[in-house]
């Protein structure tokens, strides 16, 4: 399933498998210029193959690499000779062999299945990928991943977040990712001069700075209160119930992948200083 919604020069494609006429999970690739950015999963793959087939393409960045967001890479390199791919340098041995380097638990192969394996170059924090007259600024920004990347064009404002940021309050976390990191990562987006937020799976935002703001301000308040609650002896599933609620069909759904008490053990562990790559410029 694919719907598509343009915003000036930015076309936005969101995919999702498709069971009984409803999209399951619905993830986002964007494209601009001869450039896609995420390339969404392997299950809807064709989907986006056709919908770009007479469009210009010569390269993919990745935000990062979950399979929802890379599964269209190598039937896209296959098809087109010469596209080049790219993302952080981390995320290099999973895009090239996926099915070893990210093995998938069974709600994953449902949802969006095994990306392909494709040839992947590395960009990393300061870089610069250029495409015609766009220059998209390459920035390292861990939590999600330990090797996420957003992209920024600073003469048009568009920041693509791909997942470090989603809208709303979290109740549940999954496993892996690091919720000090989000939020420093989170800060240091939020200091951009950026007009239009293009997120991997929540909706545009006109005024990045106050989404992301809200959003820093959700996840500090929230931190507080489980900090506050560990500090009175309580224990991590007591807390949980208590900040995110009762039993959430996405626990029992990702067999625990997804979990209340994996936020909570997330904003106890001891925060840790945000890493950045190695500055190299690239165009292309």
């Amino acid at each position: 399933m694919l719907n598509v919604n343009r915003y000036g020069e930015v076309t936005r494609i969101e995919l999702a498998r498709s069971i009984l006429g409803r999209g399951l999970y619905w993830t986002t690739a964007y494209l601009v210029g001869c450039t896609l950015i995420d390339s969404g999963p392997a299950h809807t793959s064709r989907s986006l193959s056709r919908f770009l087939q007479d469009k210009p393409l010569t390269q993919i960045l990745n935000t990062h690499a979950h399979e929802d967001h890379i599964g269209a890479n190598g039937l896209l390199q296959r098809q087109r000779e010469g596209l080049n791919i790219y993302a952080h340098p981390e995320a290099i041995p999973i895009l090239e062999n996926p099915v070893e380097e990210q093995p998938l638990q069974l709600y994953r192969q449902i949802m969006w299945g095994w990306p392909e394996a494709c040839q992947v170059e590395p960009i990393r924090d300061g870089g610069k990928v250029t495409d015609g007259n766009l220059d998209l600024e390459v920035l390292h920004t861990p939590g999600h991943t330990e090797h996420h990347l957003c992209f920024y064009e600073p003469n048009r404002g568009w920041l693509f977040s791909g997942d470090l940021f989603i809208g709303g309050r979290d109740r549940a976390l999954g496993a892996g990712n690091d919720i000090w990191q989000i939020i420093a990562s989170l800060k240091r987006l939020a200091k951009l001069p950026a007009n239009t937020l293009f997120p991997g799976s929540a909706r545009v935002r006109t005024d990045p700075q106050g989404a992301l703001q809200k959003r820093i301000h959700i996840l500090e308040d929230l931190g507080d209160q489980i900090l506050s609650l560990h500090r009175k002896g309580w224990k991590e599933s007591r807390i949980a119930s208590e900040v995110s609620g009762g039993p959430m069909w996405i626990e029992l759904f990702t067999g625990g992948h997804f979990s209340r008490v994996h936020l909570v053990r997330s904003f106890l562990r001891q925060p840790r200083p945000q890493s950045t790559g190695e500055v190299d410029d690239h165009g292309s």
